[in-house]
């Protein structure tokens, strides 16, 4: 992956004093945090904390596993998870930004201890072979062109029979997209892959595919109601640039089609 690219895209040097601010103005106290209190800015995906949560259900997670969160943002899913599951998480960004205020929300959260948050390319994993029984890989693959790679890299980190959880946006019909997006301020940063080409690389990587379903019109409806409430303190919008119109987009290209939300359950092969 391309570093400076990615830095480009997502660092601002505004993100842990922007999360602090809209806490505060929520009326939350620092002091006293719970895990819960940060579900509505933490999950800087499609959908959400609603996604998250049913692709854990999906993994079907026990306090034993060992979790690998793989392109972590912030760390909503390696805290959710490591809140809720129980479980020790590995949590990897390639945005050192990300990862610095991932590691401060884990502490103000008392989820330090259970999350090891490692500035990491997920192309290139800086772990043995075998190392964990879920990899997680929501909304990553969109700026990585090298896919091949990835997922190989996630295959590598896998026990055999090990699971990997899928929540990603593909390419949909044909037609021009409006940027920025949410991982993309132009064509040049994003590496859209149409349903079919992602889950044939995800297999010849050495997964078989458990579970493929295609979300869109649940994940279009939701993005549709969300933008049309008021905006409050707590929200992507608070450490994301431009997140109104990236959003906006997202939500235009899900509705017209020419992005698909896929979810999905593979598991390595023995």
């Amino acid at each position: 992956m391309n570093s400076n690219t990615i830095h480009a895209q997502y660092s601002t040097g505004l993100s842990r004093r922007n999360i602090e601010q809209a806490l505060i103005s929520a009326g939350l106290d620092l002091d006293h945090l719970q895990p819960t209190d940060l579900g509505m800015l933490e999950d800087f995906h499609t959908m959400g904390r609603f996604a998250t949560s049913q692709l854990v259900d999906l993994v079907a997670i026990s306090s034993e596993d060992e979790v690998l969160d793989a392109g972590s943002g912030v760390g909503g899913t390696a805290r959710y998870v490591a809140d809720r599951c129980g479980c020790t998480v590995t949590a990897v960004d390639l945005t050192e930004e990300y990862c610095e205020t991932a590691r401060w929300l884990n502490r103000l959260v008392g989820l330090d201890e259970q999350i090891n948050v490692r500035q990491a390319d997920v192309t290139a994993l800086p772990f043995a072979d075998a190392t964990f029984r879920v990899v997680f890989s929501q909304h990553v693959q969109m700026n990585v062109a090298d896919k091949t790679r990835l997922y190989r890299e996630a295959r590598r980190v896998l026990v055999p029979g090990g699971r990997l959880a899928i929540w990603d946006i593909t390419a949909g019909q044909p037609g021009e997209l409006d940027y920025p997006l949410p991982w993309a301020d132009g064509p040049e940063r994003s590496h859209l892959a149409s349903a079919g080409q992602l889950r044939a690389v995800i297999e010849s990587a050495g997964f078989t595919v458990e579970h493929w379903e295609d979300l869109t019109e649940p994940a279009a409806a939701l993005m549709e109601a969300l933008l049309s409430r008021p905006a409050g303190p707590l929200g992507l919008h608070a450490f994301v640039d431009n997140f109104a119109a990236k959003a906006a987009n997202l939500t235009q290209g899900l509705s017209s089609g020419r992005l698909r939300a896929i979810q999905g359950l593979a598991r390595a092969a023995g």
